[in-house]
């Protein structure tokens, strides 16, 4: 049976999470998450899209897009091939590094991005040997405490839930980020529907 076309359109928001295939490490050292994150800003740059949020596990990687006149699809397809040459040279391997499609759900910004910001960036901290989410390298969090980030992370309208002023509005960001901590995997962020 063919695969269901996505839906995309301009000023889609999509939660895309893109796993190792047989849930094998995508990333093996330091320098694969680099590299990863050069493509990820070539592309955002190449095809005008928003980055809200990104983390980089081991075996995964959560992206939170807002994408603009380029499809999800051409984006993805970028990304992921490109980092799959790279990843597959560098380490003298062959064959899909990706488990199929990558899956994105379509969510609702207004409704949703709050919660999916926190949710990407404390991924850190649900590992079974948790990882401080405010030191963690590999993830867009810094870019909302003003800090630089390998990636341009959108972070205007979430800091502007928080209030006016920049040193106010990241107060309160970190804590609503705290205050989330002990939430564990949430199914909700994971459902897609036809």
């Amino acid at each position: 049976m063919a695969r269901k076309p996505r839906v995309e359109f301009e000023g889609a928001f999509y939660h895309v999470i893109a796993r190792g295939n047989q849930r094998q490490d995508i990333f093996r050292n330091d320098k694969d998450r680099a590299t990863y994150l050069e493509r990820l800003e070539h592309y955002r740059k190449r095809y005008n899209f928003k980055l809200y949020a990104y983390v980089l596990m081991s075996n995964h990687v959560h992206l939170l897009i807002e994408t603009q006149k380029i499809p999800l699809s051409k984006i993805m397809q970028g990304i992921q091939f490109t980092y799959t040459q790279y990843y597959n040279r560098r380490h003298r391997t062959v064959g899909h590094l990706f488990q199929g499609r990558y899956k994105a759900i379509l969510c609702d910004r207004d409704s949703y991005l709050l919660e999916l910001v926190r949710y990407i960036h404390l991924n850190p901290a649900r590992l079974k040997r948790p990882k401080d989410p405010w030191k963690y390298p590999w993830s867009g969090q810094r870019a909302y405490l003003g800090q630089r980030t390998a990636v341009e992370i959108e972070t205007k309208w979430v800091l502007g839930q928080f209030g006016r002023a920049s040193a106010q509005a990241r107060q309160a960001y970190r804590k609503f980020m705290e205050e989330g901590i002990g939430q564990g995997h949430i199914d909700q962020y994971y459902e897609v529907v036809d």
